[in-house]
């Protein structure tokens, strides 16, 4: 019997202890809940990687690539919930004892941050389009050409310039042609018979009508086009309200309104906005720094608009149209260059005669109407046309001397006359369909072009040197010119343009729930691929190409932090006019100009290799370091040389070669609220010809260029922008020798810009109530800070000996330019 009740004892305090501890199970799940949602843009597509955190909690997620999130939560009489993100403003969010499961769709905007460019990553870059945002350009960066867009691009890794005149550049050892550039999902043009940086006017990106802009330096998709290097995507902005900027400087102007009208009653959706852009540019000022003196009068005029018209969610009609006009007009006067080294100096002057007059007139227009099948369907239509008309003439007759600048010998006299008449029309129409299709795990779209083109040239050029008293070149028979040209062309053709791509999202399945309740959502490893096919078809060569192309970025659980990037692809350069044009020396000693039809695209096999590491450091500022490894097979190349910004092609596929390097940026805030970067380059990049190795004319070695912003202690009201900029100097040769005689190198490139500004009216991020005037800027700029003489291009001389001299053609020096910003 004492058994029994002793027994039973221990027996009822267990089913005691196991009612209790169900009990607190029950208990503890009435006092945890569930969140989701979705994190979304202000255009409604979900964010990838935004972080979701309850700081009271110490729990933290991550929200996957359609922007979806999940996590369990303690109940409590509040909880506030956190949803940051690298260029967003963060949000928060207020529970009041919450219970089960709640749904929270938060809708991320757009930080708006200080510094004449805002450079923020909106997502993780996942392919090889980096994303880039511009904000507030003219406020603070000291810019020579007024192209704010192209000039930011040549401070990209992997990109470079040595002409400050010219927005033109070259990537990872690609030619300038072989960039394209789309705005609003139309590919356009440049001028076709820009010799030099003092002809360029304004490019046709307006950088205050610029909502986004993409760049790939190489791996990019298949939804853009046929060029090898780089492929630079603007999107123009529609305004939302009405808003208005005007600039003044020493070197032009600029004047952009931007206005919206709110839905209509009635017509859920109609909306309608439009911009319009008004440039002026002259470098009559700058170019006075010049050695060669004389009369400059450039003077280019740009206007831009851009409409849209949403009548209802279904329908947009889009309109953007430009008009522009170049003027280039020169009276050299005399030049005076002191070259060599500090043993052995020597002097060159030269009294000119004649003129230059060039005009290079240009029309663009694209209208597009996108029908919305839904909200992750669209149907898009579009039009385009391109039209340039150039003449480019000039008459310049010089007397050159040449001595030692320290006993006065006299080594070279001699006189060189230039001459060209050159005409010539381009007409480019195209019609485009594109197809776009978002489904939970993928982007599908697809896009199939049809191009007219249309093309008239007309040009006589010719050059004639008399050194020391004899022609060159020399013959006892008659007198020959060392160089003489003729071209008149009429050419038309088609093209056919397609591509199909997808863009597949997934992630790794996350580690199961522990056994308190609480997944590791971070143990998920995020999967982009992007793969898709291009082809081409082009009448005047019969020539059909297939471009596959794909890229892979992991972001890994065990360090969100990183992602890793790797991408290949077949990529053709397709030719355009120029790379057509085969020149041939005839009986008579004139150079004659003919189309070739047998020419082929050049082609590049490329492999690369990258990875994005964020961090913090300096006080929790942000920061972001960038490393790609690339190499890239190139073969049926034509072989070119480039003079000035001026690039000549021999006009068949000589030439195989390769570009291989590795591209560094260090990306953050250097200084708290700024913008800074630091990128580090090297290549090498060659190509056979005939039978022998020789590097291509855009063989920079190493580049180094640095953005930094700072503002002066103890006030936001100035600030300071410094680039800095150190560049391996290019290969050159004698003129007319061909690739095979290019054995020189010409200097590194080194220059430096500063640009303050003064915020003298407004607040720096907050708007007066009930005034017209929102902010006034005014700025300084000091133009190639250190006076440093670089080397543009040579001008080659022959003394009494035979004996030939590199006289070198310098740029800019220092110029000091006054900047006026007014914000409405």
């Amino acid at each position: 019997m004492e058994y029994a009740c002793h027994s039973g004892t221990p027996r009822r305090a267990n089913i005691i202890f196991l009612l209790l501890f169900a009990f607190s199970l029950c208990s503890m799940g009435q006092h945890t809940f569930t969140l989701k949602g979705l994190v979304t843009d202000d255009e409604g597509k979900g964010l990838e990687l935004a972080t979701v955190s309850c700081v009271e909690q110490g729990k933290m997620t991550m929200t996957n690539l359609n922007g979806e999130y999940r996590m369990t939560l303690q109940v409590a009489d509040s909880v506030v919930v956190r949803f940051s993100m690298v260029g967003y403003k963060t949000r928060s969010r207020t529970l009041h004892k919450p219970q089960g499961t709640q749904t929270l769709r938060i809708v991320m905007r757009a930080s708006e941050e200080l510094g004449e460019v805002v450079i923020t990553e909106k997502k993780r870059q996942t392919d090889q389009m980096e994303q880039l945002q511009l904000t507030d350009l003219s406020k603070g960066a000291a810019s020579v050409t007024g192209n704010a867009v192209e000039e930011l691009i040549q401070q990209q890794a992997g990109v470079s310039t040595h002409n400050e005149l010219s927005s033109q550049y070259n990537v990872r050892g690609g030619s300038f042609d072989e960039n394209s550039v789309y705005i609003n999902n139309v590919e356009v043009y440049r001028p076709l018979l820009i010799r030099s940086g003092q002809q360029e006017g304004l490019s046709v990106i307006n950088p205050d009508m610029v909502e986004r802009v993409g760049f790939s330096s190489g791996g990019f998709s298949a939804k853009y086009g046929d060029k090898m290097s780089s492929a630079l995507d603007i999107t123009y902005k529609r305004p939302k309200r009405f808003e208005a900027t005007a600039t003044g400087s020493l070197l032009g102007g600029s004047v952009f309104v931007g206005t919206s009208t709110p839905a209509v009653s009635g017509k859920q959706g109609s909306a309608f906005s439009m911009s319009h852009g008004l440039r002026y540019k002259t470098n009559r000022y700058l170019l006075g720094s010049l050695e060669t003196t004389g009369e400059y009068r450039p003077n280019q005029l740009d206007y831009q608009t851009f409409i849209t018209w949403q009548p209802n969610r279904r329908w947009t009609l889009e309109m953007l149209g430009n008009i522009s006009e170049n003027h280039y007009n020169f009276k050299p006067k005399d030049r005076e260059t002191s070259f060599g080294t500090m043993q052995d100096v020597k002097s060159f002057r030269v009294y000119f005669d004649g003129q230059e007059k060039d005009i290079f007139r240009t029309l663009f227009g694209t209208v597009s109407l996108t029908s919305h099948l839904g909200d992750s369907t669209q149907i898009k239509l579009l039009w385009s046309a391109f039209h340039t008309k150039e003449q480019e003439r000039y008459d310049i007759q010089g007397q050159y001397w040449l001595s030692d600048a320290q006993s006065a010998e006299q080594l070279g006299v001699g006189t060189y006359a230039e001459h060209a008449r050159n005409y010539l029309t381009a007409n480019v129409q195209s019609v485009k369909l594109m197809l776009a299709r978002r489904l939970r795990q993928h982007d599908i779209e697809a896009g199939l072009t049809y191009k007219w083109e249309h093309i008239k040239e007309q040009s006589r050029e010719y050059e004639m040197r008399d050194s020391s008293g004899y022609s060159i070149p020399h013959t006892a028979q008659r007198l020959d010119l060392i160089y003489t040209l003729a071209s008149k062309q009429n050419m038309r053709s088609q093209r056919m343009e397609g591509y199909v791509q997808d863009v597949y999202r997934w992630h790794s399945s996350p580690v199961p729930e522990t056994s308190e309740g609480d997944a590791d959502e971070h143990a998920s490893t995020f999967f982009t691929l992007t793969y898709g096919l291009r082809f081409a078809h082009w009448s005047w060569n019969r020539e059909t190409l297939l471009s596959p192309r794909i890229s892979l970025a992991i972001v890994p659980a065990s360090n969100p932090d990183i992602t890793y990037r790797v991408a290949t692809g077949l990529y053709y350069q397709a030719p355009f006019y120029k790379e057509l044009r085969d020149t041939t020396l005839t009986a008579s000693g004139t150079t004659a100009v003919t189309l070739n039809s047998n020419i082929k695209s050049q082609r590049s096999v490329q492999f690369l290799a990258a990875m994005d590491y964020r961090f913090k450091m300096l006080g929790e500022r942000p920061f972001k370091f960038t490393a790609e490894a690339y190499y890239k097979a190139l073969s049926n190349l034509i072989p070119y040389n480039v003079q000035n910004v001026k690039v000549t092609y021999y006009g068949e596929n000589l030439c195989s070669g390769y570009a291989l390097g590795l591209d560094m940026k260090l990306y953050g805030e250097f200084v708290p609220g700024t913008d800074s970067w630091l990128s580090f380059s090297l290549m090498r990049t060659q190509q056979k010809y005939q039978g022998q190795w020789v590097p291509l004319p855009t063989d920079q070695r190493y580049a180094l260029n640095l953005h930094f912003t700072d503002y002066f202690p103890g006030t936001d009201r100035w600030k300071m922008t410094l680039r800095l900029a150190y560049a391996d100097g290019l290969p050159f040769g004698a003129p007319h020798r061909g690739i095979e005689a290019q054995h020189f190198r010409a200097p590194a490139y080194k220059r430096a810009d500063i640009g303050m500004s003064y915020l003298a009216y407004g607040h720096p991020t907050q708007l007066r109530e009930h005034s017209a005037i929102k902010r006034i800027w005014l700025g300084l700029d000091c133009l190639n800070l250190f006076g440093i003489s670089n080397v543009n291009s040579y001008y080659w001389v022959t003394d009494v000996t035979n004996r030939q001299w590199a006289v070198p053609n310098y740029l800019t020096g220092r110029q000091i330019n006054g900047r006026v910003v007014v914000e409405f």
